[in-house]
């Protein structure tokens, strides 16, 4: 005697709670996104300029780093807190300074600099050597 069962297995996936699961990740991910902040320093490269660029007699003072991460700031060397108390004295207004580090200076004392400029107010500009 044959007995069939009654019950059969369906192979049916419910969809529905899969698409809620996404749509609470994204909305998670667009909202962690935008609380995240760039933490960055505002750098500013010298380059070509589609503006009309305006004449200054402005003589704009280097800051530059040596191979063994010493500054020298015009051509003298110095101290990071002298430089520092020198670059504060500056600052304010619309104060601008190059920072041209050597091929081979230490990238600490490139970001030193950049971030003494930034804490003062100073517009740094990076004016690296061309290879």
């Amino acid at each position: 005697m044959a007995l069939k069962k009654r019950s059969k297995v369906t192979a049916e996936f419910n969809m529905s709670s899969l698409t809620d699961i996404i749509f609470l990740l994204l909305i998670f991910f667009m909202l962690t996104s935008s609380v995240v902040s760039p933490n960055a320093l505002n750098l500013k490269l010298p380059g070509r300029s589609d503006s009309p660029t305006t004449s200054s007699n402005q003589k704009l003072d280097d800051v530059r780093i040596d191979q063994n991460g010493n500054f020298f700031f015009n051509r003298k060397r110095i101290s990071v807190t002298e430089l520092e108390s020198t670059l504060s004295g500056k600052a304010g207004g619309n104060y601008s300074m190059f920072i041209s580090p050597d091929k081979e200076a230490p990238v600490e004392g490139v970001v030193t600099v950049m971030d003494m400029a930034m804490r003062l107010g100073i517009n740094g500009v990076l004016a690296a050597e061309e290879d």
